[in-house]
């Protein structure tokens, strides 16, 4: 980075407040300008020092973190870090929907010892998060604010694609703004579909069943946390729970899921590239793999064994792409066939999945 990273850091635990600082203050290239107990502190030194990025703790007195989220989206468009205890999982999905970036998770209480394990996660995302383009998070938060309008119970409009077409099952990674954007594209199918669906989002363990019942309460098809001997069948769509990995496994003439724990060297968890891997082996070149934004390069191992195993391949384009890592790491592979903006990727993947469209 060219300049320090101006970071605020709210929070209503003096403790939290002093461990975070100590965490940021020393690392190069992240100055820490100022902190604050409450949201309404908290505005007051956002709009004083205009900090590059804001950790904001959700529960607090006075004014919350989502108000306080509202405010800043309204006024000055700033990334927001939502750092967060496990007790509040449902919460941080609200977070995101109005705009907030990422999340860390600290330990639950005002003072745990435990807050210094998040240092390198918090480290590590407010420094890929500095740079982030906010048109593009709240262009994802306004559309999933819209899902959540839209679908207010189940649509039984019957699927206008004929039939069995050329893949029984779509997989999909997603890392940093991964959760409103796959609630776009499950949104914008309306009905039941002749494929399963499989998604490994880049989470903590706790937090993906609250995801999947979130997406579950806006979205057509049923949605739900994967757990071991889950068969895959048409209109399901399965979450790798958070620290595990997602795998799949022939049984006869069904395929079911397979949850296990990660490798000691597998830095991304849940694993997009394992999921992948996996998925090609069990359906071999009945099967669309999909890759949308964030850091890193999971995914891109994946897309090579879809494709080796005939599959299809799709990959979000940059222009909406809250971070370009894993898209562009998938997309340098060449074995990507068709590179999709956010807005268009739902009903390109339904295009894909009708008879006959392969390339």
């Amino acid at each position: 980075m060219s300049k320090k990273v101006r970071v605020l850091v709210v929070d209503d635990s003096a403790y939290n407040r002093r461990t975070i600082v100590k965490m940021l203050e020393v690392v190069p290239g992240i100055e820490v300008v100022g902190y604050a107990c409450d949201g309404e502190e908290g505005l007051r030194k956002f709009f004083d020092l205009e900090p590059d990025l804001v950790t904001l703790d959700l529960e607090m007195p006075r004014m919350d973190g989502f108000t306080f989220l509202r405010v800043v989206m309204q006024k000055r468009h700033t990334p927001v870090i939502v750092v967060s205890a496990r007790s509040e999982d449902s919460s941080v999905f609200k977070a995101l929907e109005l705009g907030a970036v990422e999340f860390v998770t600290k330990p639950p209480g005002k003072i745990s010892p435990a807050l210094a394990n998040i240092r390198d996660d918090l480290v590590r995302k407010v420094r890929q998060i500095a740079c982030t383009d906010m048109n593009k998070i709240l262009a994802r938060s306004l559309s999933a604010l819209g899902a959540d309008q839209v679908v207010a119970g189940r649509s039984r409009r019957k699927w206008e694609v004929g039939g069995e077409g050329p893949f029984r099952q779509i997989v999909i990674g997603a890392s940093t703004g991964g959760p409103p954007a796959l609630q776009q594209i499950l949104s914008a199918i309306k009905g039941p579909i002749p494929v399963g669906i499989a998604i490994s989002q880049h989470m903590p363990p706790g937090f993906t069943r609250a995801f999947a019942e979130r997406l579950d309460k806006v979205c057509a098809l049923e949605v739900r946390e994967a757990r071991s001997g889950d068969v895959m069948k048409p209109g399901r769509v399965l979450i790798s729970p958070g620290g595990k990995n997602l795998l799949f496994r022939s049984r006869g003439d069904k395929v079911v899921a397979s949850v296990v724990s990660p490798g000691p060297d597998q830095r991304y968890v849940p694993s997009v590239d394992v999921m992948f891997a996996s998925a090609s082996e069990a359906f071999g070149p009945s099967i669309l793999g999909v890759v949308l934004t964030g850091m890193g390069n999971d995914g891109a191992k994946g897309i090579i064994a879809i494709k080796d195993a005939g599959g299809a391949t799709l990959a979000e384009a940059e222009e909406s792409s809250v971070v370009f890592g894993m898209p562009k790491e998938a997309i340098a592979t060449g074995k990507v066939d068709q590179v999709v903006a956010l807005p268009r990727m739902g009903e390109e993947i339904l295009r894909w999945c009708e008879a006959g469209r392969r390339r």
